[in-house]
């Protein structure tokens, strides 16, 4: 059976807050979005938040990141193609970079042990330089 994806509807909530994520700086979670889109005058409810955000990771409009805690964070997706995510745990920085080698590597992992349509993410979590030195600095 094939399933084909619905195409996203375009809803005023839908681009409210995707309006919200484009302004903000960096990843966010869906509390903080809620909370931004109010201070902008919207009437957009918190379930709203949470049951868009999925749908709009799906389209690829969103990235989504799940912190060490388990909170999922999101922040509008800059790039249009397949991408990872190195991560500041103090400040939120975000680099996004995809490595050809780690791609050939995931996917001979997957062949020899016979899995096919694969998907896979990557977070890296550390200190970014800035953040670095001003720990180091303490």
């Amino acid at each position: 059976m094939i399933v084909v994806a619905k195409p996203l509807r375009t809803t005023k909530q839908r681009t409210a807050i995707l309006g919200a994520l484009e302004s903000a700086q960096g990843f966010m979670t869906a509390q903080q979005l809620h909370d931004l889109l109010r201070a902008d005058g919207e009437s957009v409810g918190l379930a709203t938040v949470y049951r868009n955000m999925q749908p709009l990771v799906d389209a690829g409009l969103v990235d989504v990141i799940i912190t060490d805690s388990g909170e999922a964070i999101y922040r509008q997706c800059t790039t249009e193609s397949h991408h990872h995510h190195l991560v500041c745990r103090t400040c939120g920085k975000t680099i996004e970079f995809l490595p050809p080698e780690l791609e050939r590597w995931a996917n001979k992992v997957a062949e020899e042990n016979g899995f096919t349509q694969i998907e896979h993410t990557l977070e890296i979590f550390g200190l970014c330089p800035d953040c670095s030195a001003s720990s180091a600095a303490k």
